[in-house]
């Protein structure tokens, strides 16, 4: 029983790191897309939002990818009912990191 708890915390400790990662790109996202043009007053402002636009981008894959991992680990360690509401939380919380990615990208892309 030990194994199958110390196996469970790891993947929950993955799955806040690929969170992580994702919510660090959406924050690049943002500084790239929006506060460096800001900063720099070019007339060149579209570099800055096709970079920002992939990292945002990249940022949701992140949060999306890491989700999608631990919810298979989840089914092959064969989780109990209880548990399933924990996972509609996860889902949830990852649900909202995504709608704040795309919405990242609206701020990006909307001058």
């Amino acid at each position: 029983m030990g194994e199958d708890r110390r196996t469970s915390l790891a993947a929950e400790r993955t799955l806040l790191a690929w969170w992580r990662t994702g919510f660090t790109a959406i924050a690049a996202a943002l500084a790239l897309g929006r506060v460096v043009p800001a900063l720099l007053h070019h007339s060149t402002r579209w570099p800055y939002v096709v970079v920002g636009t992939g990292f945002a981008i990249y940022g949701i894959a992140l949060i999306g990818f890491g989700t999608r991992r631990i919810r298979r680990l989840n089914r092959e360690m064969g989780i109990s009912e209880p548990d399933r509401a924990q996972e509609r939380s996860m889902l949830m919380l990852a649900g909202v990191g995504v709608a704040l990615g795309i919405a990242t990208i609206v701020l990006i892309l909307v001058q």
